[in-house]
This record gives C-alpha cells, structure tokens and sequence, in this order.
C-alpha cells in the first residue's frame, strides 16, 4: 500500500515537471518546495490547465470547420453568380465594394442569417426595442441616481451634524470632568479636615473631661439654655402687658397693692432665673 503511494506520488511529479516544462518552455522553472501538498496542487493545476486546452483546442477545430463550410459555401455562391448572370464581387466599383462590405458587416453586427430584408428588419426592430430600454433603464438609473445623490447630500449634512455635536459633547464632557475632578479634590479636602476637627474635638473634650469640665457647659448644653432663654422672655411679654394693664386701672390702694406685689414677685422669679441662665452661658 505504501509503495503504490509513493509511486502515485513520483508519477504526480513526473507529470507536474512535464507540465511545467511545456509551460515555461525555455525559460527557468522558478525554484518551489517539493513536499506533497505543493505536488498536489500543481497536479490539480496542470489537470484543469489540460482540459481546458482540450476545450480550447475543440473550439479552435469547430471554428475552423465552420470557416471551412462559409468558404466553401461562399465559392458556391459565386460560382452559381457567375453562371447564371456572370457576376462576380471582383467586377464591382469601389462604391458597390464599399457597399457589399457594409451590408456584410450589417449582417455580422445584427447577427442576421443573411442580408436579405425579411432577416435585417426584424433585427432592426429588436435593436430598437433594445435601444429604448436601454434609455428607459438610464432614465431609471437616472433618478435612482438623483435620489442616491440627495440622500448622500442629507446624510453628509447629518454626519457633519453629528460630529459638530460629538465635538460639543467631548468639550462639554471634558468640562465637566474637570469639575467633577475639582469636587473630588474638595471632596477630599473636607473630608480631610473633617477628619482632623473631628480629632481635634475628640483631642479637646478628653482634655476638658480630664479637667473636671461639668457637662452642662457643653456646646449642646449651652444651645438648649439658650432656647430655654428664648422660650422664658417668650413668657415674660404678656406677664408685663399684663402689669401694664394693672398700671392702667384706677387705684384701689388696697387691691392694687397686692396685684403690683404678686407681679412684682413673678416678675422677679423669672428674671432671677434668667440671670441665672445668663450668668451660667457666660461661664
């Protein structure tokens, strides 16, 4: 088995060194690896190139023997012209030569069977058909064209749009980048500071504690006084339009005294509290 390989395979280069030698003739073969797959392709090669010589060389044989048939038919032709009326192509002018050759060239070009009239009007017609098609599909190509062109003009004014906007978007992206660059370094600075109040607080109430400070100095301590403070002159406004409206009344000595004295206690109550409260913020 693996000898008929390789005798396929000397056989194969055999006949791809043939080939090649009748290709290049006597020029050089160029230099390539011979291994097996290279073996392989050029045989494929020099197959499809021998059939299609053999195909080629067919044609050739076909077209001669229809060249063969045309003169033989065309010396026929002349021959039965010259016996019957004696005429021959070689006793025309030079005009009925012109127009001999034209017709036969109409003929070739219109792909008539001869140059009688029943064969060229019908293939008049079909070329005239052929022609207003033919104009009819380059009006159509025409105004597919049109539309190609307004369609290439809309989307070229949209694109120039589109990166007329990207440029603004990329701007006003960079823009905001920077801005959110600068938050993020404040952002990072509060923090920073935040951190270090925080530490400093921590720092001054363990001193203030280790001190003996009393709590109820605190800054806490102090804003809820404060709105205690508020909150007892809030109070104290309609105690004193209440005395001012004792003031108004007529004097009864008696009772006036009384009412004078018990708003005058009240009144002392509460401002006594509130200097407490003063002086306690003070501190």
């Amino acid at each position: 088995m693996a000898g008929e390989v390789a005798m396929e395979a000397q056989e194969k280069e055999a006949q791809v060194a043939a080939w090649l030698k009748k290709i290049f003739g006597d020029h050089p073969i160029p230099q390539y690896e011979v291994n097996p797959r290279t073996t392989e392709i050029l045989h494929h090669l020099s197959e499809r190139n021998r059939v299609r010589d053999r195909d080629v060389h067919l044609v050739i044989e076909d077209l001669k023997q229809k060249a063969s048939e045309y003169e033989s038919e065309a010396k026929h032709l002349q021959d039965l012209l010259m016996e019957s009326v004696n005429f021959s192509p070689a006793n025309l002018s030079s005009t009925g030569s012109n127009y001999l050759n034209a017709l036969a060239d109409s003929a070739v070009a219109l792909e008539t069977k001869d140059t009688s009239l029943a064969s060229f009007i019908p293939a008049v017609n079909d070329l005239t058909s052929d022609l207003f098609r033919t104009k009819s599909k380059n009006e159509e190509i025409k105004l597919e064209l049109a539309k190609l062109e307004k369609n290439l003009t809309a989307t070229l004014v949209l694109e120039k749009c589109l990166r007329e906007d990207l440029k603004k978007a990329e701007l006003h992206l960079s823009t905001e980048r920077a801005k959110v660059d600068n938050r993020l370094q404040n952002m990072d600075f509060l923090k920073a500071k935040s951190e270090e109040f925080r530490c400093g607080i921590r720092a001054a109430e363990e001193k203030l504690s280790a001190r003996g400070m009393d709590t109820s100095l605190s800054h806490q301590s102090l804003v809820a006084l404060s709105e205690k403070l508020a909150e007892l002159k809030r109070q104290t406004i309609p105690l004193k339009k209440k005395l001012e409206s004792y003031l108004d009344l007529m004097p009864n000595p008696s009772l006036a005294q009384v009412k004078i004295e018990e708003a005058k206690r009240e009144l002392d109550t509460i401002e006594a509290e509130l200097t407490k409260k003063v002086d306690m913020m003070e501190l």
